[in-house]
C-alpha cells in the first residue's frame, strides 16, 4: 500500500561511543520506519536511544551500514539539548519559515501548537528563557509545518500533566510518523503503535506501546527461562546417563505451557494496604503532618487561605497542578523549611521526614558509590523485604560495575539517583518526592515503584508522571490556585477535566460581569509585569551557569556546598518572581 510506504531505512548500521571504538552502541541495526507509524523508543540510560536518533535524522554519520531516506522527506528533529542563535526571538525559532503575521496567524494549527505548549509572547528573547521555557519552544518549532516525519527526544521534559496530554493527543491526531525517546510511561502506551528496544548494540522491535512492550519482555524472559531449565533437565539426565549406565527406555515428560498463566503466576502480590497502614500505624501513631487554619502566600498570591488538611499513617498521596501553581512551596510547608504566613503546623514525635527536592543536594565526592550509600546504612527493610545496599543500588540503575565508581565522577542524573538511594537508605516513615523521576530510565523508574509499593510509609509525591502517581499513590490532591487543596477522588482523569471546564470560555451577562481594571492601573501592571520578566531572565541565566559551575565542582566539596545553598535562593527567588509576574499579567489582562 501507497499508505504504508517506507520513509526511511538503516541497513546493518553500526555506531560506537565517540572516541572508544570498544563500546559499540548500534551493531548492524537494521530497521525501518514506515508512513504513518507512531515509535517509542525505550531502553537504560546511555545505552544508546539519542544515537539511534541522530543516526535516523542524519546529525550523526554512521561507521558502518547505510541510512536510506525516501525523496523529499520532510523531517523535523527534537534533540536533546536546546540551543538558539543569540539575540534571537522566540518568533524567529518557531516562525522561521514565515514572514508576515497573516501567513501563520490564520493558520488554526499553528495556533494550536502555541496555545498547547502555552507559547504567548512571540517576540520575547530566547537569550533568557528557563530551561521549561527553551524546551517547550523547542518542540513548538519542531511540530509547526507539514511533516513526514516527526523525531522527538525527551519531548515530556519540563511539560505539565495537561501539556502532556496535550502533546499525546496532538500526535495521535497527526497523520504523520513519529519516533519518540521518553521515558513518561503513559506516554508511550497513549501515543506508540509500535515500541523500539535499544540493548546491548541491538534494536528489538514489538508491536504495540509500553504495556505491550512489558508483556512481551515478560514473556521472552520466560521462555528463556523456560528453555535454561529444559537445558538443566539434559544435562542431570546426562550426568545419570554416564553414573549407572544406559537407563530403561521411559516416556518423554509432556510439558504444557500457557504464556497468560505463567506471566500471572510470576507477578507478585499487588501492594497489600492494609498491612502497610498496620505496619506504618506501628511506626508513626496517629499523628503525622497536619495544617491547622494555615495560610502560605507567595507575593501577592495565596497559595494556602486558612487550610486545614491531614496526612495520616501509610498515606500516600500525589500533587498535581500546572507549573507554577504552588507544588514546591506546599511541599517546603509540609517540611516546615518555609514558615506559614499564619495557622499552625503539627509533626508527630515518631515522624523520620525525608525530602527529595528538584535540586541536587551535597554528595560525598571522595567516596566511591557503594561506600557512600553504606554510609547511610548497609541494609534497608521495605515491609517485610530486607535488601542490602549493593541490591537497592542496582535497583536504582547502578550495576556493580558503577558502584565502585568515584562519586565525584558521575553524571547529574547519576547523582540524583545516588540520593534518592541515600535518602531510602536512611529508612524514612515519611517521604516526600519533589519529582523523582528526572533523568530516570523507564527500567529504574519501574524498580523505583517497585520498592515504593513495599514500603511502609506515609508517601508524597509531587510529579508529572502520570504512570508513577497512579501506580504508587492512593489518592490525589490538586492546586487550582483557589487557596484550597482540593480531593480528586477520580484522580489525574478527574483533575483534567476540571481543568479542561475551567478553560472553557463562558459568556457571562451585564450584571454578572467582573469588574474591569482601568486603564491606569492596566498601564502599571503591564510596566510591573515587564520589570518582572527582565529579572526573571536574570534569574535563568544565574541558575543556567550556577548549574554549569556545580558540575565544574564536582570534585570540591566546600565549593559545592556554597554553590548549592547559592542555588536554593536562587531557585526560590524565581519562583517568587514568577508568581508575582502572573499576578501583573493578570491585572495588565483584566
Amino acid at each position: 500500500m501507497a499508505g504504508r510506504a517506507n520513509l526511511l531505512n538503516l541497513e546493518a548500521v553500526t555506531a560506537h561511543v565517540p572516541g572508544d571504538a570498544s563500546r559499540v552502541l548500534l551493531d548492524a541495526v537494521s530497521l525501518g520506519v514506515e508512513r504513518g507509524d507512531r515509535i517509542g523508543v525505550v531502553g537504560l540510560n546511555g545505552g544508546g536511544k539519542t544515537t539511534l536518533l541522530d543516526v535516523l535524522t542524519g546529525d550523526r554519520p554512521v561507521e558502518g551500514g547505510r541510512v536510506s531516506r525516501v525523496g523529499g522527506l520532510r523531517m523535523a528533529h527534537l534533540a536533546q539539548r536546546d540551543a538558539f542563535p543569540e539575540g534571537s526571538r522566540v518568533r524567529d525559532v518557531v516562525l522561521a519559515n514565515y514572514g508576515a503575521d497573516h501567513e501563520w496567524a490564520s493558520d488554526p494549527r499553528i495556533r494550536d501548537v502555541l496555545d498547547g505548549l502555552g507559547i504567548t509572547d512571540i517576540e520575547r528573547s530566547t537569550d533568557g528563557l528557563s530551561g521549561g521555557e527553551k524546551r517547550r519552544v523547542a518542540l513548538a518549532a519542531a511540530l509547526i509545518g507539514e511533516l513526514d516525519l516527526v523525531v522527538l527526544d525527551e519531548p515530556t521534559n519540563h511539560l505539565d500533566v495537561e501539556g502532556i496530554g496535550w502533546l499525546a493527543t496532538h500526535l495521535i491526531e497527526r497523520r504523520c510518523a513519529v519516533v519518540v525517546v521518553t521515558h513518561d510511561r503513559w506516554f508511550l502506551d497513549t501515543v506508540c503503535t509500535r515500541t523500539w528496544e535499544v540493548a546491548g548494540g541491538r534494536v528489538e522491535s514489538y508491536l504495540g506501546g509500553y504495556a505491550d512492550w512489558i508483556y512481551a519482555r515478560a514473556e521472552r524472559s520466560r521462555q528463556a527461562d523456560a528453555a535454561e531449565q529444559r537445558r538443566r533437565n539434559l544435562a542431570r539426565k546426562e550426568l545419570a546417563w554416564l553414573r549407572r549406565g544406559p537407563p530403561a527406555r521411559t516416556s518423554k515428560p509432556r510439558y504444557r505451557i500457557e504464556a497468560a498463566e505463567a506471566l500471572i503466576a510470576d507477578v507478585p502480590p499487588p501492594r497489600n494496604t492494609v498491612e502497610l497502614m498496620q505496619f506504618a500505624t506501628n511506626r508513626l501513631g496517629r499523628t503525622v503532618l497536619e495544617l491547622e487554619d494555615a495560610t502560605v502566600r507567595i507575593a501577592e498570591r495565596t497559595l494556602l487561605d486558612r487550610v486545614t488538611w491531614r496526612l495520616g499513617p501509610g498515606d500516600r498521596v500525589g500533587v498535581v497542578g500546572v507549573n507554577g501553581s504552588g507544588k514546591t512551596t506546599f511541599l517546603r510547608a509540609l517540611t516546615g523549611e518555609r514558615p506559614l504566613d499564619s495557622g499552625k503546623r503539627v509533626q508527630g514525635s515518631t515522624v523520620k521526614l525525608e525530602e527529595l527536592s528538584q535540586e541536587l543536594v551535597d554528595l560525598p565526592t571522595g567516596m566511591r558509590v557503594l561506600e557512600a550509600t553504606e554510609a547511610v546504612a548497609k541494609y534497608v527493610r521495605f515491609g517485610k523485604q530486607e535488601m542490602t545496599a549493593s541490591q537497592v543500588l542496582e535497583r536504582l540503575g547502578f550495576p556493580a560495575s558503577r558502584q565502585w565508581t568515584p562519586v565525584g565522577q558521575l553524571s547529574g542524573g547519576e547523582r540524583r539517583r545516588l540520593q534518592l538511594t541515600r535518602l531510602l537508605m536512611s529508612e524514612p516513615n515519611v517521604l516526600l518526592l519533589d519529582e523523582p523521576t528526572n533523568d530516570l530510565d523507564v527500567d529504574t523508574l519501574s524498580n523505583l515503584e517497585d520498592l515504593l509499593d513495599g514500603w511502609p510509609g506515609t508517601l508524597v509525591v509531587v510529579s508529572h508522571d502520570r504512570y508513577l502517581t497512579e501506580r504508587v499513590c492512593d489518592t490525589v490532591v490538586a492546586l487550582f490556585g483557589d487557596g484550597r487543596i482540593t480531593h480528586l477522588p477520580g484522580g489525574i482523569d478527574e483533575y483534567l477535566r476540571r481543568r479542561e471546564s475551567a478553560s472553557t470560555p463562558v459568556l457571562s451577562t451585564p450584571a454578572a460581569a467582573t469588574p474591569r481594571t482601568s486603564a491606569a492601573e492596566q498601564r502599571a501592571a503591564h510596566k510591573e509585569a515587564a520589570r518582572l520578566e527582565r529579572r526573571m531572565e536574570t534569574l535563568a541565566t544565574r541558575e543556567e551557569r550556577l548549574h554549569q559551575q556545580l558540575a565544574e565542582a564536582a570534585t570540591d566539596p566546600s565549593r559545592l556546598a556554597e554553590l548549592d545553598r547559592e542555588l536554593k535562593d536562587v531557585v526560590a527567588e524565581r519562583e517568587s518572581v514568577e508568581l508575582e509576574w502572573l499576578a501583573a499579567a493578570e491585572r495588565a489582562e483584566a
